[in-house]
């Protein structure tokens, strides 16, 4: 395989960005077993009191990631990110205004391999979120899993990430002054089995939990579409039935998390690599849904909104679709 190396006089505002980038692959790909294993390598050191200190602290702050995490608007708001978002680039787009008096369910569509649209728009003010949606204070859910891992929990705190689980989803939901926004990558991890280049598979179809407790807090819904988040990595073909797509599948169901086979570009070539390619997204944030709440809605109430949640979710598509690049007669398929 011949392999294109990048030229020697690349600009630094370029290198500056795939540094930042590769810095964020390596978080979500090698951070947490990096954290996990230094935890315990502590140990067995004259650094041992490191550990030890940190596991108190740990257990006197287990509950924080249920109860709104610990951002850091510092941290957030580091110009490092804005390397990140023009790597790519990455753009917000908003619709509709958010009302800061109400609390919101954000629905982010697709998931894509490494949710690269949902972290820099949600996590960091590099996109411009708080001035787009003044008062509204938004928290990307991740897999609880990730919240296990000592020193990697409280730096993924920073961002604004809390876990999945429905207590901490909820936690901010409670908040009777509003201005409270959960992202939820609806699809989740399967989904990312499903990431391919120039593919729109949604994974909604029977997704109706979100829906659910949507009811449940009276928080109104907000479908979101990320324009090229599946184009940024290919992966490796595994349509529904292969033995690759059903080996993938029960491992998610054991592990909790996917294993989509990607690949991209290199650091210093672009032949090959875990780096993502240089290929624009655009999250679309759509118009609000007013939700009323119902402690126990009936399974017709749910199969309403989440039918009229689907059909805003594809109005939404079909009216930007032609601003980035999409064929017309390509439409969303709801798995």
């Amino acid at each position: 395989m011949k392999i294109n190396f990048a030229p020697v006089d690349i600009p630094l505002h370029r290198r500056l960005q795939t540094a930042m980038v590769l810095q964020w692959v390596f978080t979500f790909l090698g951070l947490a077993p990096t954290c996990i294993f230094l935890f315990f390598y502590l140990m067995f050191t004259r650094y041992w009191l490191i550990s030890v200190l940190y596991a108190v602290w740990w257990y006197f702050d287990y509950d924080t990631p249920a109860r709104g995490g610990r951002r850091s608007p510092f941290l957030c708001s580091l110009k490092v990110w804005e390397y990140m978002r023009d790597y790519f680039p990455i753009k917000l787009v908003k619709t509709a205004d958010l009302d800061p008096r109400h609390n919101y369910i954000l629905g982010f569509h697709p998931h894509g391999v490494l949710v690269a649209g949902a972290f820099t728009n949600f996590c960091t003010y590099s996109t411009g979120f708080r001035q787009l949606f003044p008062g509204i204070t938004s928290y990307l859910l991740m897999l609880p899993l990730w919240f296990r891992a000592p020193f990697f929990r409280d730096y993924i705190m920073c961002g604004g990430l809390i876990p999945s689980d429905k207590e901490s989803a909820t936690y901010p939901l409670c908040k009777k002054k509003g201005g409270n926004a959960i992202v939820i990558a609806v699809g989740g991890a399967p989904e990312a089995l499903d990431a391919h280049p120039g593919t729109f598979n949604v994974l909604l179809a029977h997704k109706k939990g979100f829906i659910k407790m949507a009811m449940e807090y009276g928080a109104h819904l907000v479908p979101v579409f990320s324009f090229g988040e599946n184009e940024v990595y290919d992966q490796v073909e595994n349509p529904r039935g292969t033995w690759l797509r059903w080996l993938q599948e029960n491992l998610q169901k054991i592990m909790g998390v996917s294993l989509p086979l990607f690949h991209a570009r290199g650091i210093f070539q672009y032949s090959f690599g875990l780096m993502p390619y240089r290929k624009p997204i655009n999250t679309v944030v759509g118009r609000p849904i007013k939700v009323e709440k119902k402690a126990k809605p009936t399974a017709e109430e749910l199969d309403a909104l989440h039918q009229l949640y689907m059909d805003e979710l594809s109005n939404l598509f079909e009216e930007h679709k032609g601003n980035y690049g999409v064929d017309k007669d390509t439409h969303l398929n709801f798995v």
